[in-house]
This record gives structure tokens, C-alpha cells and sequence, in this order.
């Protein structure tokens, strides 16, 4: 059979059966009672059923009617459960915000914002997800993503976070002597980390830029920043390494820099959400929460 009645009398019908009572059914729903006693009856007219048995002093279901009330009204319910649930994605600091973030990224900058976040807010469980490689965000069901470059995704906004360089270093025992400018790189042993296969180095004093792959002496391929950190500690080759890996390794003494006067291009790590105005309040506190903690690392 067609369904080709309102749901709205569906409603007040219910209200009726619940409250018994027309009068305070019409008060609850804040309509008229004529209208709400015209609303009923064409409900029964539509349904071609009898629904509910009048009289002077009261309001009673037929047999019809309590089954029919018993179905639509668990509808209702589940309905205002729903609205509860959509109220509290809004309103309230719980639920499940799933993330993807690069490896290391991950684990030199976000790691720590992620423990504090879930301490400040207990009643937020976070789904993280680490990979280096792209990811469909969309279809994985991403609330936050964190990449590092090629931050542009149809209808989701990416805030800058910080700007990382990558520099070339080699073992201390590694001779370089022979290394002075970027094409002296052609030959060198080195280990490739990617997806940064190129090196896309430029001089800080005169912004000249040079791009090198390497094509031979290739001693190791990883797709891991400690593998590589690792590997280039050992004297296996030279190697591009984020500035906040390398730099306190070099101040150590544990590894030496070559050609000091290049780095990489600023490649930048964002943070990307989905829409700006209409976020869960676990998922905004979040944004905020990460927001917060990158400037208060620029203001050190």
C-alpha cells in the first residue's frame, strides 16, 4: 500500500495515543485543537482505518489504533534519539575523532599533543592512523588529517602548522672533503628515504636551486626517517634528513653536515578538516587544541 499520508499527523496522532487526550495533545504540540482534531481525521481517512474511539469524557485507542501506535511511535522515538545523539555530536566534548598523520611527523610533533588532548579530555577516544603514503581521506572517513606538502583536497580546509627544511648529512667518519657544491653529489653513496627521492636543494645565501636524484651508489631505500637517521649514523651514505631530526644529532656530534649552505625548499605540515562552521565539538576542540600548541612552539 502507498504511504501518501504526513508524517506530522503521524506525529500528533501519537501525542494524542500517549497523552489521551486531545486538549493536551494540542497544548504539547502548540496547534489549535481544531486543527489538530482535523489533522486526526484526515489521518484515519488517508489510512481508511479508525484509529481512535471518542467520546465526551475521554480518548481511547481501538484495537487498530494500539498497533498502529505501538509501531509509529517506537519511530518517533528513535528519531528523537537520533536528534539527542546529533545534539550531543554538537554540544559535547566525547566521542571518536579518526586521524591520519605522516609517520614522522607523527611521532616528532603530534604525538605528544595527541596524549595531552586525550588527558584533558577523557571522554574522547582519538583513531589514529600513520602512513606516508596519500590516502583517499574522504573515503577512509578522516575527520583530521596532518601532511607534510600537497596539502590541496576539494572542500577542506588546510592550516599551515609548521615549515620544515631537510639538509644533507653524512657519518662523522664519512670523508666529504671532495663535496663542495651539489652536482660533487653525483657518485657519493647515499640512502634514499621516500617518498623524497629527489632532493630539491637551495643555497641560502643566493637562492640558486639544485634538484638531485641519484641513479647510482644507491646503498639503501627505506620510507622511514630513524631508518634513515640510523643508516647515515652507521657510514653507509649521505642523507636528506628533516632539520628536527638532524640538528640536535649534529650539535651531538653524531652526525656532520655537508654542503651547510643548502637545504631543501620549506616544505610545510598542515592540519586539514572538513568544514570550518558545522564540526562535532571533539573534532573543533582538536583543531583548536593543535592550533594552540604550534604557536605556543613559535613563541619559544
Amino acid at each position: 500500500m502507498k504511504s501518501n499520508y504526513s508524517l506530522d499527523d503521524m506525529r500528533y496522532f501519537c501525542t494524542v495515543a500517549r497523552l489521551k487526550s486531545f486538549k493536551l495533545a494540542s497544548e504539547s504540540l502548540s496547534i489549535p485543537l481544531s486543527t489538530l482534531s482535523r489533522r486526526i481525521r484526515q489521518l484515519e481517512q488517508d489510512l481508511q482505518l479508525r484509529l481512535l474511539n471518542r467520546d465526551a469524557h475521554r480518548v481511547s485507542l481501538t484495537n487498530t489504533g494500539e498497533l498502529y501506535f505501538q509501531r509509529s511511535s517506537a519511530l518517533f522515538d528513535e528519531l528523537n534519539d537520533i536528534g539527542k545523539d546529533l545534539h550531543n555530536e554538537k554540544h559535547q566534548a566525547k566521542g571518536k575523532i579518526r586521524i591520519s598523520a605522516p609517520i614522522n611527523a607523527g611521532s616528532q610533533f603530534l604525538r605528544t599533543i595527541f596524549y595531552d588532548f586525550l588527558l584533558k579530555y577523557p571522554d574522547i577516544q582519538l583513531d589514529l592512523h600513520f602512513s606516508n603514503s596519500l590516502i583517499d581521506i574522504e573515503g577512509e572517513g578522516m575527520d583530521v588529517v596532518f601532511r607534510v606538502g600537497n596539502p590541496v583536497v576539494d572542500n577542506w580546509i588546510a592550516r599551515p602548522l609548521k615549515d620544515i627544511h631537510f639538509i644533507l648529512c653524512t657519518s662523522p667518519s664519512f670523508t666529504t672533503r671532495d663535496i663542495l657544491q651539489p652536482p660533487d653529489l653525483c657518485g657519493q653513496p647515499v640512502i634514499i628515504c621516500h617518498p623524497m627521492s629527489v632532493w630539491q636543494l637551495v643555497n641560502i645565501k643566493t637562492g640558486q636551486a639544485y634538484d638531485y636524484q641519484a641513479n647510482q651508489a644507491i646503498r639503501l631505500e627505506v620510507d622511514e626517517i630513524q631508518m634513515l637517521t640510523h643508516g647515515v649514523k652507521q657510514g653507509l651514505g649521505i642523507g636528506y634528513i628533516p632539520d628536527y631530526f638532524a640538528l640536535p644529532m649534529i650539535e651531538k656530534g653524531e652526525l656532520n653536515r655537508v654542503l651547510p649552505e643548502w637545504r631543501s625548499k620549506a616544505r610545510t605540515l598542515f592540519m586539514l578538516y572538513r568544514d570550518r562552521d558545522h564540526l562535532p565539538m571533539r573534532v573543533r576542540l582538536f583543531i583548536e587544541f593543535v592550533l594552540t600548541r604550534f604557536e605556543e612552539m613559535d613563541a619559544r
